[in-house]
């Protein structure tokens, strides 16, 4: 497997995991239950799952009242953007075996 295979491998299971913790914990509030912190939210999408935690903010009403997620979120995405960009564009070359 290609480092290539493995980022995209990477980046789909944790967008997947952001909205679907986004999905659960909308549940569990409805339910009244024991409910996912908003630390480990924010984690999820500072570890490559903002657009999936985005998507499930929106797809399931699920704390789009909170300003620190509705800027937060996307203020992540954008940092991770330009991240990407920077190390794409950068004048070091990385050598990845």
């Amino acid at each position: 497997m290609n480092v290539i295979t493995l980022l995209v491998a990477y980046f789909t299971a944790v967008n997947l995991i952001g909205l679907f913790l986004m999905g659960l914990d909308k549940y569990r509030a409805k339910k009244r239950l024991w409910r996912i912190p908003e630390s480990t939210l924010f984690i999820i999408a500072i570890i490559g799952g903002s657009i999936g935690s985005i998507i499930g903010m929106y797809a399931f009403r699920h704390k789009t009242r909170h300003w620190y997620f509705v800027y937060g979120m996307p203020a992540i995405l954008v940092l991770q953007i330009a991240l990407i960009y920077a190390i794409l564009h950068s004048p070091v070359q990385i050598q990845i075996m």
